[in-house]
């Protein structure tokens, strides 16, 4: 169910429930609508327009909520389960799913489940993370495994440029002091000829 929108930030995103779910109800109205017409039957235009809206009344209620507490979405800056959003700044690894063979439980199952349902929303499968706290919680998608994939190479890629930043830092302005140097060859000459190199 990976889904990636319209945005070139999100890198992995399931939208919990669709739109075109409403059509349904009313779809299955209009087939019976036909047959009773084709049939020359008492067609029943109350009755199936009635439960035409009420069935679609309940399920734009259904996608709502649906949206709103068990979609997912992973950019190159946070992860949102349901309501929850969690800074991938804040998450400091993703653990290993649980081994089929052991009879225990990983410590990660009975942590919270992010978003503000009790736990693991139906038909979704957690994912262990360690915050950078030391804390643990449970992020969880249908397809697991492809938010495992794209959150484990967005931390990667974040600590890389982390890394490279801090690297940068360190250098500090020598490289533009370096290049200053290149660009004006004679600046040397004049500190010599000044005694400022002295």
């Amino acid at each position: 169910m990976t889904e990636v929108g319209d945005g070139a930030n999100i890198l992995f995103a399931e939208p919990g429930s669709r739109w075109r779910t409403v059509s349904y109800g009313p779809g299955l109205c209009l087939i019976i609508l036909f047959i009773e017409l084709v049939t020359a039957s008492q067609v029943h235009w109350f009755a199936l327009i009635f439960c035409a809206a009420l069935i679609a009344g309940f399920v734009v209620l259904q996608v709502i909520a649906g949206q709103r507490h068990v979609s997912v979405e992973l950019t190159a800056d946070a992860l949102r389960d349901g309501t929850e959003t969690v800074a991938l700044t804040s998450i400091k690894e993703v653990l290993p799913e649980r081994d089929e063979d052991c009879w225990d439980d990983e410590d990660w199952e009975s942590a919270r489940a992010l978003g503000e349902l009790s736990g693991v929303p139906r038909r979704r499968t957690g994912i262990g993370l360690r915050l950078s706290d030391g804390g643990l919680v449970q992020a969880w998608a249908k397809d697991h495994r492809g938010l495992r994939v794209a959150l484990t190479e967005a931390l990667e890629a974040r600590r890389g440029a982390e890394q490279k930043q801090a690297e940068q830092n360190q250098t500090g302005q020598q490289p533009d002091e370096e290049a200053d140097r290149a660009e004006d060859p004679d600046s040397e000459d004049r500190h010599s000829e000044n005694g400022a190199n002295c």
